[in-house]
């Protein structure tokens, strides 16, 4: 695993510790991961998350967003009915309201039900790739920068978790979620300024 990617999962799971909160990872197989790759053209850095960190049961929890990533024995069924058919066979053209076949479902939002994934149409130097967010029950998917790679994604829900520590567990203040919303945009900006002001966090 490269620095950048372990100093990222050794963040997340240390905020995890710091509010006393479950979050089981694992190894994925590798003969999984490698037919995942073939599958869905997942970038190097992700496998690399996979099999030695794979997400067996992680979600994240703040007061205006709940993340649970996805493991990898559910990462095909997660793309189906859009990167994938509905009967796993890969799509040559966009999917349903525009659904890209590059567009790799890594997570969810429980609270909202909006996908979080990665495109991996154009994988960077380190073998990793932006990963984005959009509304889901519109007409038209539309794509929000979330982290300008699956590592700074890590750092990101990182960063929103730590920023929690200072909020209540479950707050329906609206007053307590716009100063949330407000105290992470410097700490995002700090790591990943594209992301910050594309404005998903905040």
């Amino acid at each position: 695993m490269d620095s950048d990617l372990a100093e990222s999962l050794k963040a997340l799971k240390d905020a995890f510790g710091r509010r006393h909160l479950r979050a089981e990872f694992g190894r994925a197989d590798a003969p999984r991961v490698e037919a995942l790759r073939g599958t869905l053209k997942l970038p190097r850095r992700f496998r690399t998350f996979l099999l030695e960190a794979d997400p067996l049961d992680v979600e994240t929890k703040t007061p205006v967003e709940r993340i649970r990533l996805i493991p990898s024995e559910k990462l095909l069924d997660e793309q189906k009915g859009l990167a994938l058919t509905e009967t796993g066979a890969a799509r040559t053209g966009p999917g349903p309201a525009g659904w890209r076949p590059s567009h790799i479902v890594i997570a969810h939002s429980t609270l909202l039900g909006d996908p979080y994934f990665l495109d991996v149409a154009s994988p960077d130097a380190e073998g990793d790739c932006p990963v984005y967010t959009a509304m889901s029950g519109t007409d038209t998917w539309k794509p929000r920068l979330c982290a300008s790679s699956f590592a700074m994604f890590l750092r990101i829900l990182a960063v929103t978790m730590d920023a929690a520590r200072e909020f209540p567990e479950s707050s329906a203040d609206m007053d307590d979620e716009q100063v949330f919303r407000e105290a992470l945009g410097p700490r995002i900006r700090e790591y990943d300024p594209a992301a910050a002001k594309a404005g998903h966090w905040t």
